[in-house]
């Protein structure tokens, strides 16, 4: 996870439309569901609590692609 920046924290539904998103724009991406790591262990985490991560070469690219989500659903 060295070459990795996380660039959001959200819920699952909002983390994987984006996720999707920045794949189409030939971005890499890692997920970490820390909510169902939780529920796998027995215990409770919040909803929003899905990290992204991409790869800090594409991390300017991928905040433009983020920032123009962000404008479309407001």
């Amino acid at each position: 996870m060295d070459n990795y920046i996380k660039i959001l924290t959200d819920s699952s539904i909002v983390i994987n439309r984006i996720a999707y998103l920045l794949k189409e724009n030939n971005i890499v991406t890692n997920i970490v569901d820390n909510v169902e790591s939780a529920r796998l262990a027995g215990f409770g985490s919040p909803i929003n609590n899905v990290e992204l991560y991409v790869l800090k070469s594409d991390f300017k690219k991928a905040e433009q692609v983020i920032k123009e989500f962000k404008a479309r659903e407001l």
